[in-house]
């Protein structure tokens, strides 16, 4: 495996000024890490490293964001994230360098430990719902101009700009096109007020992942002070979380009532991305979670 040195140099000399590492590279590994990155693991002697890189022209500030969404949940003290070492752009590429984290299995006591962690970074608010910085999901950027109001926060900064998207991709009709509009107009009473609070964003199987002592750590996040249920939805889209995860974050932090019925309202909006990225074979499920509110 071969990685250019105007890459390799600067990450040795930043681990070395950190001094996490005595030797030279002695391994370049790839691993998993998404479709729109190139990932590594990097070995120097006994000390391993994280390695996230991609294009810096087709997807500006992408690392960037990340970045500073990873310490932004660091910032709350409630849960894990790999520590970031270094984030920059070399020549065409952005390079992000994390911690490396050795996985252990995924356990009913792990589950139940993120479930109340989670619960605790959810308790982390602000006076507005939003960001001071935009990021992605996925590969799309995602707005976070502040709002003081949730509806018009989800509404303005998530649905429209994807709906959008997706119309100019003719990948939605004008039909369900009328049905957002519509919801946008029920959007506000059909869910119980909660001040913002800090989200993962993107709180699938896949962005989280547990240590070898059973801890967990989230990873790849879409953060902004949003509405806790948008997590929790989230994890239930494609398949759920270990019931022990549902059971440990109600009692840390209880959900209002119907939040099971109200995660497909919620969910909307990933699905969106998905139709946007993938194409129509997620349109049946949007259009089934739309017609459950109007």
């Amino acid at each position: 495996m071969f990685l250019p040195e105007e890459i390799t140099a600067p990450v040795t000399e930043i681990l070395s000024r950190k001094g996490l590492i005595s030797t030279k590279l002695t391994g370049i590994q790839r691993v998993a890490g998404g479709d729109i990155n190139q990932s590594y693991g990097l070995q120097y002697g006994d000390a391993g490293f994280f390695l996230k890189l991609n294009d810096a022209y087709r997807y500006p500030d992408m690392l960037a964001s990340e970045a500073k969404g990873l310490m932004l949940i660091r910032s709350a003290e409630a849960i894990r994230i790999p520590e970031v070492l270094y984030v920059d752009t070399l020549g065409a590429s952005q390079v992000l360098l994390l911690e490396w984290i050795e996985r252990g299995p995924v356990t009913k006591k792990s589950s139940e430990l993120l479930g109340r962690q989670l619960a605790g970074m959810h308790r982390c608010t602000h006076t507005h719902f939003g960001l001071d910085f935009d990021n992605y999901m996925g590969s799309l950027k995602q707005a976070n101009t502040p709002a003081l109001n949730w509806s018009d926060f989800f509404i303005h900064q998530r649905l429209e700009p994807q709906v959008k998207l997706a119309l100019d991709k003719h990948l939605l009709d004008a039909a369900m096109y009328r049905k957002f509009e519509e919801l946008y107009k029920r959007l506000d009473n059909l869910y119980p007020k909660e001040p913002p609070a800090l989200v993962h964003g993107d709180l699938w199987s896949g962005n989280y992942l547990v240590n070898r002592a059973g801890v967990p750590f989230l990873i790849d996040p879409a953060v902004a002070y949003g509405y806790r249920e948008t997590d929790i939805a989230m994890t239930l889209l494609f398949g759920g979380f270990d019931t022990a995860f549902y059971r440990a974050y109600q009692e840390t932090f209880p959900l209002e009532k119907g939040w099971q019925e109200r995660s497909q309202l919620w969910n909307l909006y990933p699905l969106l991305v998905h139709v946007n990225l993938f194409g129509r074979g997620y349109l049946s499920q949007l259009s089934a979670c739309l017609n459950t509110w109007l």
